[in-house]
């Protein structure tokens, strides 16, 4: 009912409304565009975010769908965003964006690194193993905040077992790194890697942590055949 409620009003907040009949059924009208497509559309024609590269359609609509599974089973709270990392992009490019999904306005774009074990300029092998350092996939509930050996820094829960459901043991979180600044690129040709965790540019973790902390949605897709025929959730 959530999702059937959401979907209504964004419908009718959008553009979307003048691209079916003004005579069509509710129902109808969800039979012909996904939950997804709402959103998309939604992210798609904002004019804040004309400026910005829009990440990729399946990668958005993938995360969609588990922004409304869990809103739809009481697990997210209302008014969250929605943060989605694509690690199919190299690190050279901006591949983590922050949504307001209320909105559909971009609150952030940047880059982020990932493991040093996952690959060079691409993130190409993935792990849900302690020391394996490596990034790991999936649908994560962002935690707590703390004052860490990378300064501020936020926890991540794994919501998804076998793939990233060890990241509180494995000390997997979001912070600030110097070698995550593009600075860095310039330097190397690719961004710096981390131990598995999503690190930022260091002066703009901050930032970005208060943005999504205290129980927002992440989700970080990579090119895995194991994880895209697994997942609970993609596969829902």
């Amino acid at each position: 009912m959530r999702r059937i409620t959401l979907a209504i009003s964004l419908l009718l907040g959008s553009s979307l409304l003048t691209l079916v009949n003004v005579n069509s059924s509710p129902s109808s009208i969800l039979r012909e565009i996904s939950f997804e497509d709402h959103f998309i559309e939604m992210i798609s024609s904002n004019s804040a975010n004309q400026d910005k590269d829009i990440p990729n359609r399946d990668v958005l609509a993938f995360g969609i769908k588990g922004y409304l599974k869990l809103q739809d089973e009481g697990k997210l709270p209302k008014g969250k965003p929605l943060t989605v990392i694509d690690f199919t992009l190299p690190s050279t490019e901006k591949r983590m964006w922050v949504i307001d999904m209320e909105e559909g306005k971009f609150l952030h774009h940047g880059v982020v690194s990932h493991g040093r074990n996952s690959g060079d300029l691409i993130a190409e092998r993935f792990s849900n193993v302690s020391s394996s350092y490596m990034s790991s996939l999936g649908f994560y509930l962002t935690g707590e905040t703390y004052q860490g050996k990378h300064g501020y820094s936020l926890r991540l829960d794994g919501l998804e077992q076998g793939f990233n459901d060890k990241a509180r043991e494995r000390a997997i979180v979001i912070h600030g790194a110097d070698y995550a600044r593009e600075q860095f690129i310039k330097q190397t040709g690719r961004l710096g890697r981390s131990l598995g965790c999503p690190a930022l540019p260091e002066e703009l973790a901050k930032e970005v942590i208060d943005l999504i902390k205290d129980q927002s949605l992440l989700f970080i897709f990579g090119k895995d055949s194991n994880y895209l025929s697994k997942s609970k959730f993609l596969n829902a």
